[in-house]
């Protein structure tokens, strides 16, 4: 008797479970049935057979194509083939302004310009406040989206250690343009490229304990401002601050400084109380609190000569629009490897600060962000900015927090706002002479405790404690040494962990969940039955490469020793992700030796990138074709009727 395929098939996985247990096993005495193996294993031909992946270059060019050219276009083949479409298409992808514009409808304008106002209100005193931060004139700071406070410490604290500002302002200026050109770059490359996964570097955690050390940090700096001393050191590190501080107490501070900026400072703590207790009728009083307090304390300054007693007031504040500042940066200078450094530091923490903002509100708004276009808009943005005398901006969470409160409907509520800071610029700097810059040390101040998140810090310890171990090393690397080494040390971790999860050498034995064809690891499901004679190992590593193949290989071959009655191992390779040439040769061990002991040996569930691998490094055609298959399941069912017909096996 002769079966066809599709008999041997049906008999061979369907009467072991007909007898009443998975893992029974069968004999046929009589007819015992003539098969090729490799016919019988349909799955094994869907195994081999799957095209190659595609390659580097194929992947990097599928990325520009599909960042520049939109996806879903629905125009006819004529159109497609047009260049003024392709054109038309390319620009909307860059400038989505040319998609949402065209639908924007004018009863939603009175709501953009009321928001727009709010923002401006808000972002003009932050703005100057951010850019004395950065040491930097404060007309360089009001720009449209606009600097934060950790970006501003990051330019002021790496682009310091190359040039003082005290003593040489149009260097330093120059440094900071030329980084924000930098800064630009990296991030349109980072859209271009898709390249987003690299800000995933700085795990959650980690910007959770750097972003409350940074707050810290700034907080102690603006001491200066609120106790008006004029001497301070350029290190961020909290020893060197306070020793600063100390220092100047006996000599250069003035009390009316700190009087005056601690009083404002209360003024708009008690405003955001109130606004948020309030929120549908009062949203807009923490928004125009800033402004507010750089009125008033302009007017007592002003009236009172207050500047006169020891005061300090920002004195010039040039007004119109920037110069363009495209001769002023620097590609040839000593410190451009240092520069372009500082540009990729800013590039980074900016886009992860301003991804995380605009993930935030995505979800509460129901929209979806395309991180990549974020990339680079924020890139082109920060290149046009360093030509015309700006320093890295990006998305601000205080900013779009008011922005929403103030009903926005569109884009159009930061166009009101631009035009807002332009006409500011026109207009209103030359009464801006008299204002304390006490009163700015206090705005600033005054936004640092939403970067503290301490209950979330509280919620990673208890998670996870490697996870809090790189929120801490953020923290106290940010704290007592600089922004730079909190930043490698929250990098270090995340990127060392990373590197551990992904190539540790564990090894789960499998078990069959009773009544199931499912297999699971036994120590997690301690019910599970084992396959008589067959063992079935899943590697827990998403990478088979040479920092883990020998750990594997030892474990297997020890696990082999440990079981003395065993026909056939079967390799569950499913979490593998990718493997090297290390990994193909410890398989060729693993393989010889199992050999030498009369052991068949099994591939389940190769991925795609894995079995191409090991098609072109040969091993399939060592091992057989025939030894490889699509489940677990369906490997163990073909070892058991192999073995108990005597078929050929792996």
């Amino acid at each position: 008797m002769r079966l066809s395929t599709l008999e041997t098939y049906i008999v061979y996985h369907t009467i072991p479970y007909m007898a009443g247990s998975p893992n029974h096993s069968f004999s046929i005495e009589a007819g015992r049935p003539e098969i090729e193996f490799g016919v019988t294993n349909q799955s094994t031909k869907w195994v081999l057979n799957s095209p190659d992946p595609p390659g580097f270059v194929q992947q990097i060019c599928q990325s520009i194509k599909s960042n520049v050219f939109p996806q879903g276009n629905t125009c006819s083949d004529e159109k497609k083939h047009s260049a003024c479409a392709r054109v038309v298409a390319v620009l909307s992808s860059i400038f989505p302004v040319l998609n949402w514009g065209r639908n924007y409808k004018a009863s939603n304008f009175k709501n953009d310009f009321i928001s727009g106002l709010t923002l401006a209100s808000l972002s003009i005193p932050q703005s100057i406040g951010y850019a004395a931060l950065a040491n930097l004139d404060p007309q360089y700071g009001l720009l449209a989206i606009g600097p934060v406070a950790v970006v501003s410490l990051l330019i002021s604290s790496m682009i310091s250690k190359l040039v003082d500002p005290a003593v040489d302002p149009v260097s330093y200026r120059n440094l900071v343009f030329t980084a924000t050109f930098f800064a630009g770059t990296f991030q349109a490359l980072f859209g271009i490229l898709r390249l987003g996964f690299v800000i995933d570097f700085l795990s959650h955690a980690a910007i959770v304990g750097f972003m409350g050390g940074a707050a810290i940090v700034i907080g102690l700096q603006q001491l200066k401002s609120l106790l008006g001393i004029t001497h301070f050191t350029t290190k961020t590190d909290v020893v060197s601050v306070l020793e600063a501080v100390v220092n100047s107490l006996g000599t250069s501070w003035y009390p009316l400084n700190f009087v005056l900026g601690c009083s404002f400072l209360v003024f708009i703590l008690i405003t955001r109380i109130i606004g948020k207790k309030k929120k549908k009728q009062l949203f807009w009083l923490p928004a125009i609190s800033p402004v507010i307090s750089v009125i008033i304390s302009t007017l007592i300054v002003y009236l009172t000569r207050a500047d006169e007693h020891g005061v300090k007031i920002i004195k010039h504040f040039k007004g119109g629009l920037n110069p363009s500042s495209l001769n002023q940066l620097e590609f040839n200078g000593p410190h451009l490897g240092q520069v372009a450094k500082t540009g990729l530091v800013c590039a980074i923490i900016a886009l992860t600060e301003a991804v995380a903002v605009g993930r935030s509100f995505a979800s509460m708004k129901g929209y979806n962000l395309d991180g990549n276009k974020e990339m680079l808009a924020m890139g082109f943005m920060n290149i046009a900015g360093s030509m015309s005398s700006c320093y890295v901006a990006t998305g601000s969470f205080s900013r779009s927090a008011v922005n929403v409160s103030a009903g926005c409907e569109s884009a159009v509520s930061n166009i009101v706002m631009a035009i807002s800071v332009l006409i500011s610029l026109q207009v209103l700097t030359k009464l801006l002479y008299y204002t304390p810059v006490a009163i700015l040390g206090s705005i600033i101040v005054s936004a640092l405790p939403g970067l503290i998140d301490y209950k979330e810090a509280y919620h990673i310890w208890k998670v996870d404690k490697m996870d809090f171990l790189a929120c801490a090393g953020a923290f106290f690397g940010v704290l007592f040494a600089s922004v730079e080494i909190g930043l490698l040390l929250a990098v270090g971790i995340s990127f060392g962990r990373l590197i551990l999860n992904s190539i540790r050498s564990d090894i789960e034995e499998l078990g069959r969940l009773p009544g199931t064809d499912i297999f699971c690891d036994k120590a997690q499901y301690p019910g599970t039955l084992d396959v008589l004679g067959v063992a079935v190992i899943r590697l827990n590593s998403g990478s088979f490469c040479f920092a883990n193949a020998n750990p594997i290989k030892e474990r297997i071959t020890r696990y082999l020793s440990e079981k003395k009655q065993m026909s056939g191992i079967i390799l569950d390779m499913s979490n593998v992700m990718s493997i090297d040439s290390s990994g193909i040769v410890a398989l060729e061990e693993i393989h010889k030796k199992l050999v030498s002991r009369n052991v068949h040996l099994a591939i389940a569930n190769p991925r795609w990138k894995v079995i191409h691998k090991l098609k072109i490094g040969g091993f399939v055609e060592k091992l057989g074709s025939e030894c490889f298959f699509l489940t677990v399941n369906e490997a163990v069912d073909v070892c058991l009727s192999s073995k108990s017909i005597g078929l050929p096996s792996c």
